[in-house]
């Protein structure tokens, strides 16, 4: 029986690689090796930054109050995005088409137009608080900005089409015969859904968290007109460091965290998809 070859690139094709190269490490690898350098050489060698942020309070609940805010809105995501997900998967192509066209037009709008229209509309005599009164709902103004509640609600919009597409991404490709097969064995929709169209989704999910966590953790305008001062988040923090005290070091420093962190939580999914994919086809077999 004949082989059949295996095209592969000659060395000529890598060539192509050389520009995006450059591009790459021009515009991507240098700035985050000038500011990992500026952590750590800046005033002088050593870990003076970083023991100035693990030291103060400010600090460490500025970076806690960031992680527990990206856990929020990612959890929130995941509870709207699925139920939404699964409807889009099980659509015709013709309602798929107009439900994709829904999700994917808030990008036509920059963050920044959406993050003010949301201020807009939660301000003390915005639109949201006058139809409230009016309904008889509410007495008084609620207070929706300059607190959680606004920013929440402001990152779950922004952010919720990347948890929605990955989800619907892994449940379009599902083998639909595995779900029909556990229902004839006599497995009651519960059982389906927990025991095996969930497992299958979970590449879905994990990519959609994954998307939406490292998003929140580094989000800066939403935050910066949404919240309050109790409201900061390490992105403001840095911004603040940069643009009104100037201390460039601690500002590196902080970054360098944020940078450390979003790199493990990506090593993590990798592991978890590997061994998860594994299992998966393991199950299949």
């Amino acid at each position: 029986m004949r082989k059949r070859k295996i095209w592969t690139p000659g060395r000529g094709y890598l060539y192509l690689l050389i520009p995006p190269g450059i591009f790459l490490a021009l515009l991507f690898i240098w700035p985050l090796g000038t500011v990992v350098y500026q952590a750590l050489f800046q005033p002088s060698f050593g870990v003076a930054n970083f023991a100035t942020i693990l030291a103060s309070t400010t600090h460490i609940r500025v970076l806690l109050f960031t992680f527990e805010l990206a856990g929020e809105v990612t959890l929130i995501c995941l509870l709207v995005a699925y139920p939404v997900a699964y409807v889009m998967s099980r659509a015709g192509d013709n309602m798929l088409h107009v439900a994709l066209a829904l999700v994917l037009i808030p990008f036509w709008t920059s963050v920044v137009i959406r993050t003010y229209a949301w201020a807009a509309l939660f301000q003390r005599r915005g639109l949201v608080n006058d139809l409230l009164i009016q309904m008889g709902i509410v007495d008084e103004p609620v207070k929706f900005i300059y607190n959680n509640t606004g920013v929440l609600i402001g990152m779950v919009q922004i952010l919720l089409p990347f948890m929605i597409l990955p989800l619907l991404n892994a449940m379009r490709r599902m083998d639909m015969t595995l779900i029909r097969a556990a229902a004839i064995l006599g497995a009651n929709p519960v059982r389906v859904f927990v025991h095996v169209y969930l497992p299958l989704s979970m590449p879905g999910v994990t990519a959609g968290v994954l998307l939406v966590f490292i998003s929140a953790v580094g989000f800066y305008v939403t935050p910066a007109v949404l919240g309050g001062p109790r409201q900061m988040m390490i992105a403001v923090l840095i911004e603040q460091y940069v643009t009104r005290t100037l201390n460039w070091p601690l500002a590196s420093a902080l970054a360098t965290i944020l940078l450390v962190a979003t790199t493990v939580l990506y090593l993590v999914y990798e592991r978890a998809t590997r061994r998860l994919g594994g299992a998966l086809s393991m199950g299949q077999g």
